[in-house]
């Protein structure tokens, strides 16, 4: 197996470099889990949401999700491991929360929405971190094709969740704290 360079160009043994790679796959495969169960949720708290921007904007990103593991799918090509998820915890703590959110909150509130708003931005912050760990990683195993795709993924999950704050800050706290 080749070796890879980091950026500091300190070269990677043999060894480091299996388990570095399987730490790799194990990182795709849980956050294509998470891609996968989070395209089943997304259009749930769409239809829990009052306004109907906060509706599009689920609507949008549930596509943009599905393009996600797509995109993941692409990697494993790749790299030459067979596409498979393994049971992200995290993710599914993270969803679980937004479901007791719906749960807890009333129907047609904009209490609800900050909550999802809150939920959603949580599910967003995990996958900009797992994102930017995966592409670091996949630059240090001398994969750049791979480090551009998830850098492309990356991108998406930061534009998504800029758009959640905007729409908190545009009216929807307000509103909430209003009601």
């Amino acid at each position: 197996m080749k070796t890879a360079k980091s950026k500091s160009t300190k070269t990677i043994n043999e060894k480091d470099h299996e388990k570095l790679t399987e730490l790799f796959v194990d990182g795709l495969k849980d956050i294509y889990w998470a891609e996968k169960h989070l395209a089943k949720a997304l259009p749930k708290m769409a239809k829990a949401a009052t306004s109907e921007e906060l509706k599009s904007a689920f609507e949008a990103h549930t596509t943009e999700t599905e393009g996600h593991a797509s995109r993941l799918e692409e990697i494993f090509g790749i790299i030459g491991e067979k596409a498979q998820a393994k049971k992200c915890a995290a993710m599914e703590g993270l969803l679980k929360e937004g479901d007791e959110i719906i749960e807890s909150t009333d129907k047609g509130t904009m209490v609800r929405d900050c909550g999802l708003i809150m939920a959603a931005q949580k599910v967003e912050h995990y996958e900009i971190a797992s994102y930017g760990t995966l592409r670091n990683i996949a630059r240090t195993l001398g994969h750049e094709d791979v480090a551009d795709i998830l850098q492309t993924t990356l991108n998406e999950e930061g534009e998504t969740d800029h758009k959640l704050t905007d729409l908190a800050e545009a009216y929807v706290n307000e509103e909430a704290g209003q009601e």
